[in-house]
């Protein structure tokens, strides 16, 4: 199963990266390396995680990783996971 990174999910995840480093550069690199380790892992068990509070589709998955919310969909049509989007609900982007 292939994963797939949405345009949404990266300019997302830029974001909170950049605003992560300007507080502490290896605390940013650490956030990075430990959230991409979970999505890589995501082929493994693709509904681990509950469904979507967000989407009412039985595909689309929450993800929750140090306070925000990884938003995926398990496409097995295509053999793919799509991440979708990044937030942190209690802060706006």
């Amino acid at each position: 199963m292939q994963i797939k990174l949405n345009r949404k999910f990266e300019i997302s995840f830029n974001i909170i990266f950049e605003y992560i480093a300007k507080d502490k550069l290896s605390a940013s690199k650490k956030f990075k390396k430990e959230l991409f380790k979970q999505i890589k892992n995501l082929p493994n068990f693709p509904y681990k995680f509950k469904k979507s509070y967000y989407f009412d589709d039985d595909k689309v998955r929450d993800m929750t990783f140090q306070g925000y919310t990884i938003i995926y969909e398990v496409d097995l049509d295509n053999n793919e996971i799509v991440i979708l989007n990044i937030f942190q609900k209690n802060k706006p982007l």
